[in-house]
């Protein structure tokens, strides 16, 4: 499985943006992706879950973004949006976003990342 992030950039506090991902080919086993997630890292810090989508229906936010970020699966297949409002400087960092089979395995594919910059 490979996945393809977009949408990150650059933007002033307050300011808006939406990230995609978009995850082809085929798991092992060739097993349905039923969870797709965000993460997002700062340089010199882990790597934290920032948002994830269960089966399509069910999602979870991190307490730092609950209330100003949605995601939500596209209208494709295997595909996650997160929507990104009032944005603050804290939030930059590099996105990333991820799939697994399932709530009981592992977070085994990742997308490139993206940058998202938030300037005061």
């Amino acid at each position: 499985v490979q996945l393809q992030a977009s949408g990150g950039g650059a933007v002033q506090a307050g300011g808006s943006l939406t990230l995609s991902c978009t995850a082809s080919g085929r798991t092992s086993g060739n097993r349905d992706i039923h969870d797709m997630g965000w993460f997002r890292q700062v340089l010199g810090k882990e790597r934290e879950s920032v948002a994830t989508i269960m089966s399509g229906r069910v999602s979870y936010y991190s307490d730092s973004v609950k209330g100003r970020f949605t995601i939500s699966r596209g209208n494709a297949k295997n595909t996650a949006v997160l929507q990104m409002n009032d944005l603050r400087p804290e939030d930059t960092a590099v996105y990333y976003c991820a799939a697994r089979i399932n709530r009981f395995t592992e977070w085994a594919y990742w997308g490139q990342g993206t940058l998202v910059t938030v300037s005061s």
